[in-house]
C-alpha cells in the first residue's frame, strides 16, 4: 500500500546501491487539512536505519482514503500477511499475526511508536499480552511500517514474525482539529439479534513556537460489542427423563464435532474509554532534539450475558442450581449447568494505564549520530470483578472474585549510535547499540463477599515474576560494489527470569500450591546477514538469513493450570525459542507501480506452544505451554501495486501469501507431528481498489481473505463454523471520503459489506456501517 511518486523513483535510481532491503518507497499523499498541497512523507524506519528488512507501509493520507479507522490497529489491516484480531470497536485484546505466527503468539511480533515499545511482553497470548494500541491517537499517525523477519540486529528475537513501527508527527504550526465517528452493527446469530453501536469523539491541539513544539490529544469512546462468547453444554451420553424441562437452546456441534446445546451468549461488552496523550519536543540545536511524551488510557468495561433458556413459565434459566433437583432437561437429555457457565461471562473491568517516554536524538547526517530512548509502562489500576453465584441474583452482588494486575508493567532503555566513516552516502553505514528491558507481572486473585463493590478478602491465587534482558548489537551496511550491498550484524543478549511465585488456595489446605520458582538465565548470540543487488534502476534482489532467540515471558514460565481439583505449576524451566529464518526477495518498481515476490522459510526449535498432554507426573491431560521440538514454515508472498489503471486516479494493490507451516517433531504429543501449526493459515490475500475522481474525494473497495486455521497442535478441531472454531473467511469493505473544504471532511464506509458470519474462536463482527466528520482549524 505504499505510493511511489516521481521523486521517490528518481531517488531509488540514484541511491540504489546504498539501499539495504526493498526499494525506497515514499508516499505521495494529499495533506488532509489543505487538500491541494502535496507533501512528501518521512522515509520508512528501515530506510532511515539502513535495515535489511522487507517493508510495507501505510501513510496518514492512505489511511484517510482507504481505511474505516476507529482504532489505531485498523490502519494495518490491508498490509500483506497481517491479521489484527480486533473483535469489536475498542477491543483491548487485539494482537496481530504474521506470515508464520498466529494471533496466539503475540510475543513473536513487536509494536513500537517512535521507538517506544507498545508490545506487552509479559505474555505470549491474545489476551493480556496484546499490544497497547490505545497509547497512539489515530490522528497523530504519520506513517506505519511493517518490517518482516528477524534480520535486523537492532531488534530482539521477538521480531521473528514482524515489527510494526508507528511514526507519529509533531506540528509545524498551530493546529487544532476535532472528529466524531460512529459505527453501527446489526448482529444476528443463534438467539441473539440486536444492534450494537459505537461512538467516538476526539480532539487534537498543537503548536510550534520557535524550538518548542507540543501536541495534546484526547479521545472518548462509548462502544457496545456483539457477544464475544457463547455458553454451551455438552450433550450427555444417554437421554434421561428426569429434570426440569427448559426450551430455547440451539443444537450444534463444537469444534471437535461433539454434539452441544448453545444455551446463551456472554461477554457482551460495553466499553467507556478515555485516552489522553501529551507530547513536547525541544530542538536543543538544529540537529539535536529532546522529546517527552505521557499517555493515559482508562477503560471501564461491563460485560453482560443473555440466556436463551426458559422454563415452562417463561422464566429465564441461567443455572441448574436455581431449578428443582434433577437438572435441566433439553430435548430429552438432562444437563447440569453450573453457576460459572454464565457468571464467568458477566464481569466488570476497570483499567488505568500510564506510559512515559523520553528520547534524545541527533540528525546531523554527518559522520556520527546517536539517540537514546527510555520508556516505562505501568498498570496503575487493572481490576477484573466476576461473580461466582448464579444469575440473575448475582447481578445485584454476592460472592465472587477480584483479579488484579496493579503494578504490572515494563521499562526499556535503548542507546543507539550511527557511524559513517566515509560520510552519509559512504560505503560503510555502521550502527550499534545497547538495550535493557525489565518486565514485571503481578496477578493476584482474591475471593470476596461482594463482587461488585467489595474489597479483597481471601487470597485465592497469585502469579508473580520478573524478566530482564540486556543486549548489545552491531550492524554494518557495506556497499562493497556499485550495485551490491551486504548488511552484516549480530546481537548478544543476556536474559534472566527471577522472583517467580505461584500460589493457589486448595481444599484441604495441605494441597495448597505455594512455590517460589527457580531463577533462570541464558546468554545467546544471534547473527544476521543480508545482501542486496540492484540489478537495474528498477529491479532489486535481496537475500537474508538470521538467527533469533525468543525468551519465555513471565506468564509462560509461571502459569498455573487445573489438575483435577488443584491448581499446579507445570514447567517454570521453559527453554527459549530458537529460530533460523531466511528470505529471498525480488522487487520491480517503476512509475506505473511495483511487484514484489518473497520466498521465505523459518525453522523454530523449542517453539513455545500450548498443547494438551498429561501433566508431568500424572496421567491427567491438561493444556499448558510447552517446548515443541521443531516447527517449520515455508512459503511465498506476492505483493503488487499499480497506478492509473485504465483511468487516471485508479489505484490497485493487493497481496497473496501461501505458507506451509507444520510441526516436524513433538515428543510430548506425537499426534501433532506433520500437522498444521496452530493459527497459521495456508492462504491469505488482500485486495484494495481506490479511485480518486477529484483531489477532494476517494472511493475504496477492499477485500480480505484467510483460509481456515487449526487451534490445536494435533488439528483435532475439525469443525470451523462454531464457537471456538477458526473459520476461513472472505470479507469486503467499502469507504467514501470527501474533503468538503479546507476545514471540513467527511467519510462513510462499511466493514464486512458481504455480512460474512465467521468465528476466530470468538464470533466476529457482522456488517458494520462507519461514519465520520472532521473539522480542522
Amino acid at each position: 500500500m505504499v505510493f511511489m511518486n516521481k521523486a521517490a523513483r528518481a531517488l531509488l535510481r540514484a541511491a540504489g546501491p546504498l539501499l539495504c532491503g526493498a526499494p525506497a518507497a515514499f508516499a505521495h499523499t494529499p495533506d488532509q487539512t489543505l487538500p491541494d498541497v502535496v507533501v512528501q512523507e518521512a522515509p520508512s524506519v528501515a530506510e532511515k536505519n539502513k535495515l535489511p528488512l522487507q517493508t510495507e507501509s501505510v501513510t496518514a493520507g492512505q489511511i484517510a482514503d482507504k481505511v474505516n479507522l476507529m482504532n489505531t490497529e485498523d490502519a494495518i489491516k490491508y498490509l500483506p500477511s497481517i491479521l489484527v484480531r480486533k473483535r469489536h470497536v475498542g477491543d483491548t485484546q487485539a494482537p496481530f499475526s504474521t506470515r508464520t505466527s498466529g494471533v496466539g503468539s503475540s510475543a513473536r511480533g513487536l509494536v513500537y511508536a517512535d521507538g517506544v515499545l507498545l508490545s506487552a511482553l509479559i505474555g505470549n497470548n491474545n489476551s493480556a499480552a496484546s499490544p497497547k494500541w490505545g497509547m497512539v491517537a489515530p490522528d497523530e499517525i504519520e506513517r506505519i511500517d511493517v518490517m518482516y523477519g528477524p534480520f535486523a540486529a537492532q531488534y530482539p528475537g521477538n521480531s521473528i514474525g514482524a515489527v510494526v513501527e508507528i511514526t507519529t508527527r509533531m506540528p509545524r504550526a498551530f493546529e487544532a482539529s476535532a472528529k466524531v465517528e460512529g459505527a453501527t452493527q446489526r448482529f444476528s446469530q443463534y438467539g441473539t439479534s440486536d444492534t450494537f453501536n459505537a461512538y467516538q469523539a476526539s480532539a487534537l491541539l498543537g503548536n510550534r513556537n520557535g524550538n518548542l513544539s507540543w501536541w495534546l490529544s484526547v479521545n472518548h469512546l462509548d462502544s457496545h460489542s456483539q457477544p464475544l462468547a457463547y455458553v454451551t453444554a455438552l450433550r450427555p451420553a444417554a437421554p434421561s427423563g428426569v429434570g426440569t424441562p427448559v426450551s430455547g437452546a440451539f443444537t450444534d456441534v463444537n469444534r471437535t464435532g461433539a454434539s452441544i446445546q448453545v444455551i446463551g451468549a456472554g461477554g457482551i461488552e460495553h466499553h467507556l474509554q478515555d485516552n489522553f496523550k501529551f507530547k513536547v519536543a525541544y530542538d536543543i540545536t538544529p540537529t539535536m532534539q529532546a522529546a517527552y511524551s505521557v499517555g493515559l488510557f482508562q477503560n471501564d468495561d461491563k460485560a453482560r450475558v443473555q440466556t436463551y433458556l426458559r422454563d415452562a413459565a417463561g422464566n429465564p434459566v441461567y443455572a441448574t442450581s436455581t431449578l428443582p433437583p434433577g437438572g435441566a432437561n433439553i430435548g430429552g437429555f438432562n444437563y447440569t449447568i453450573p453457576n460459572s457457565a454464565f457468571s464467568n461471562n458477566y464481569y466488570n473491568v476497570n483499567e488505568q494505564h500510564w506510559m512515559h517516554s523520553l528520547a534524545v536524538r541527533t540528525t546531523t547526517r554527518g559522520e556520527w549520530d546517536w539517540e537514546a530512548v527510555a520508556s516505562t509502562y505501568r498498570y496503575g489500576e487493572n481490576v477484573l470483578r466476576t461473580p461466582t453465584g448464579a444469575l440473575p441474583g448475582a447481578a445485584a452482588g454476592g460472592p465472587g472474585t477480584i483479579a488484579l494486575m496493579d503494578g504490572t508493567g515494563w521499562s526499556t532503555l535503548d542507546l543507539k549510535g550511527f557511524w559513517r566513516p566515509q560520510g552519509y552516502t559512504g560505503p560503510h553505514q555502521v550502527s550499534f547499540g545497547a538495550h535493557r528491558d525489565y518486565f514485571r507481572l503481578v496477578n493476584p486473585r482474591y475471593n470476596t463477599s461482594n463482587w461488585i463493590g467489595g474489597s479483597t478478602e481471601q487470597l485465592a491465587a497469585d502469579s508473580r515474576g520478573k524478566t530482564q534482558t540486556d543486549a548489545l548489537w552491531l550492524q554494518d551496511a557495506w556497499a562493497f560494489a556499485p550495485r551490491l550491498r551486504a548488511t552484516l550484524g549480530a546481537r548478544y543478549e543476556h536474559w534472566r527470569a527471577y522472583d517467580g511465585f505461584n500460589f493457589a488456595l486448595a481444599t484441604p489446605p495441605a494441597t495448597t500450591l505455594s512455590v517460589n520458582q527457580p531463577e533462570l538465565s541464558a546468554s545467546r548470540v544471534s547473527p544476521k546477514a543480508s545482501i542486496a543487488w540492484t540489478a537495474t534502476d528498477a529491479l532489486m534482489f535481496t537475500a537474508s538469513v538470521g538467527k533469533a532467540y525468543r525468551f519465555p515471558t513471565v506468564t509462560e514460565l509461571y502459569q498455573a493450570v487445573t489438575v483435577g481439583p488443584e491448581l499446579r505449576s507445570p514447567n517454570p524451566n521453559l527453554r527459549p525459542e530458537r529460530a533460523w529464518s531466511g528470505e529471498l526477495s525480488g522487487e520491480y518498481a517503476v512509475q506505473a507501480g511495483r511487484v514484489r515476490v518473497s520466498l521465505f522459510e523459518e525453522h523454530i526449535s523449542d517453539a513455545l506452544i500450548s498443547q494438551t498432554t498429561p501433566f508431568p507426573g500424572t496421567t491427567t491431560p491438561v493444556g499448558f505451554v510447552q517446548n515443541v521440538d521443531k516447527v517449520r514454515s515455508r512459503g511465498v508472498e506476492f505483493v503488487a501495486q499499480a497506478f492509473d489503471v485504465a483511468v487516471r486516479g485508479l489505484e490497485l494493490s493487493g497481496s497473496v501469501t501461501y505458507v506451509e507451516s507444520r510441526i516436524r517433531a513433538d515428543a510430548a504429543l506425537p499426534a501433532a507431528v506433520g500437522k498444521h501449526t496452530p493459527q497459521v493459515p495456508t492462504w491469505r490475500a488482500t485486495a484494495v481498489a481506490t479511485y480518486h475522481a477529484t483531489a477532494k474525494s476517494a472511493v475504496t473497495l477492499a477485500g480480505r481473505y484467510s483460509g481456515r486455521v487449526y487451534a490445536t497442535p494435533d488439528n483435532s478441531d475439525v469443525v470451523t463454523n462454531t464457537y471456538q472454531g477458526f473459520d476461513g473467511y472472505f470479507v469486503m469493505d467499502a469507504r467514501f471520503r470527501y474533503q468538503i473544504d479546507r476545514r471540513w471532511g467527511a467519510a462513510i464506509g462499511v466493514d464486512n459489506l458481504n455480512n460474512r458470519k465467521y468465528f476466530l474462536f470468538h464470533p466476529f463482527p457482522q456488517r458494520t456501517v462507519v461514519a465520520e466528520l472532521k473539522f480542522n482549524y
